[in-house]
């Protein structure tokens, strides 16, 4: 009877172990899964210092297809207590965000590079002023401007400037187009580069 009644108490306490073994487990799987989304669990993320506390955050979001979703811009204001955002629906991958001053008024503007087909880049600008982020139209190519374009485009700054850049077909060869924008009273106009 004794050996019987061991024999059980062993049974039972190689069951419990069992069971404490399993589930131990599965919190490591459950652990690593949370630590894996922790990492990176935004498509985009960039920290963007305008001055020392003062900065934008700029985080896109979206499940399924990579093209659709949304993007947050966060602002932090450390040296005046002054947090603030905007969420916009986007068409496209983030590919890139800059801070700029293009028209030189002391309000910063964003800049959100978007990759919209598989090969044309678009911006989305934003100037935050007066408490608010404020939405600048970039202008799209005029129809003499898309005779000639085929995408791989890119946007890049140079002394302060923007400049966009893409090749094109000119005769028998292929050039580059530089295009320079510039911005007043938020509205944007372009000078062809030489």
């Amino acid at each position: 009877m004794i050996i019987k009644y061991n024999l059980q108490r062993f049974l039972l306490l190689i069951g419990i172990l069992c069971c404490f073994a399993c589930t131990e487990e599965k919190i490591k799987e459950v652990r690593m899964e949370t630590e894996n989304i922790e990492k990176n669990p935004f498509p985009f993320y960039k920290n963007i210092e305008v001055k020392p506390g003062f900065y934008f955050e700029v985080l896109s979001w979206g499940k399924g297809v990579d093209s659709i979703g949304g993007y947050q811009i966060l602002m932090s204001d450390s040296a005046n207590n002054n947090f603030k955002s905007t969420a916009v629906e986007r068409k496209g991958i983030i590919t890139d965000a800059w801070n700029m001053d293009l028209d030189n008024d002391g309000n910063p503007e964003l800049y959100i590079q978007l990759l919209s087909k598989k090969n044309v880049s678009d911006l989305n600008v934003f100037e935050y002023s007066g408490g608010r982020f404020n939405k600048i139209n970039f202008p799209s190519l005029s129809v003499n401007q898309k005779k000639s374009y085929s995408g791989n485009d890119k946007f890049f700054q140079k002394n302060g400037d923007l400049f966009r850049s893409f090749p094109v077909k000119d005769s028998l060869k292929i050039v580059n187009k530089t295009y320079q924008y510039k911005l007043s009273g938020n509205s944007f106009y372009t000078n062809d580069v030489k």
